[in-house]
């Protein structure tokens, strides 16, 4: 008899010891943008959802880019609270689409606990798809939402820089929490951002960049604090390419085996996922040269903090 409970408490401490093992072999991450509304998630969002936590992925950020998907966004929520939380806002592709009953509807959506940011909005002067006159005063009556609710913006800026810095400032002494998202500027840009008191998303774009004045620069030269560092997927968006050929060595040997397990079994260029986190917080911690867990730690305590959320 003393044999068998002697077995026991042997097998309860190496299932203890697993479970610890476990614990410690993942990050504790927020994905502070993913679109699980795209279509190329309606088969199996479960699945995307619980490989995400399986990988670490705390807590997603469910991106709302039209009036539709921040509706659906909001929906997402509530089949899975406490995981998903939403944004809500009109991306400037869209911004042609808005019309005067809009400002009503997102003042209503984003009036929810669920919903933790207006956004995204933003400039896109690289596209076009809406007219930059357009752009601006849809944007502008977003940024008022924001400064109303008190609630986050979540920004898209490409080659609209000095246009989206103009009207922010406008509203400099009311603006609340403000993040770039998926930041893919230069470094002279991200400054002026974080001279504002703005946060930084960063993605897999990092495998992309190639410019020597553009986020690698900003990391390698240790010119982000750490404190106003987010990161994101914007899956099914931005795929990390940790084989591209111009992605240094060191960062490449600093990716875990458990992270590109996850990246290379369920994420590709045509569908990104949340679970592709782990690798992307790996790449940004040995362009630091931090480690992965600091940078994990700090990027997951910035959202929680950001987003007004408990763990």
């Amino acid at each position: 008899m003393a044999s068998n409970d002697s077995d026991l408490t042997t097998s309860s401490k190496e299932n203890s010891t697993s479970s610890m093992q476990h614990c410690y072999e993942n990050y504790v991450i927020v994905d502070v943008g993913a679109n699980l509304t795209n279509k190329k998630f309606s088969r199996d969002l479960d699945s995307v959802i619980q490989r995400a936590k399986d990988a670490g992925v705390k807590k997603i950020m469910v991106t709302g880019a039209s009036l539709k998907a921040s509706k659906e966004a909001l929906r997402l929520t509530r089949i899975y609270p406490g995981t998903l939380y939403s944004t809500a806002g009109i991306h400037p592709h869209d911004a042609k689409s808005w019309t005067d009953e809009y400002d009503e509807d997102l003042r209503e959506i984003a009036c929810n606990p669920e919903c933790v940011a207006i956004g995204e909005c933003g400039l896109d002067y690289n596209r076009d798809f809406s007219s930059p006159e357009v752009q601006r005063e849809v944007f502008e009556k977003q940024v008022k939402i924001a400064c109303d609710l008190h609630k986050p913006l979540f920004l898209h800026e490409r080659d609209a820089h000095e246009d989206l810095l103009k009207i922010l400032q406008k509203y400099e002494d009311q603006l609340p929490a403000t993040i770039i998202h998926c930041f893919t500027g230069t470094v002279e840009q991200a400054q002026k951002y974080l001279e504002m008191g703005f946060y930084l998303g960063l993605t897999g774009y990092l495998c992309k960049d190639k410019s020597d004045t553009g986020v690698r620069k900003l990391l390698e030269d240790g010119l982000i604090p750490l404190d106003k560092l987010l990161v994101e997927t914007d899956a099914p968006f931005m795929y990390p390419n940790t084989r591209a050929s111009k992605l240094p060595t060191h960062v490449k040997e600093a990716l875990k085996e458990r992270s590109l397990t996850f990246l290379h079994r369920y994420c590709t260029f045509q569908r990104n996922e949340p679970c592709s986190l782990p690798a992307i917080v790996e790449m940004i911690a040995a362009f630091m040269k931090k480690s992965p867990e600091e940078v994990a730690l700090a990027t997951a305590f910035n959202a929680l903090k950001l987003f007004g959320l408990t763990e």
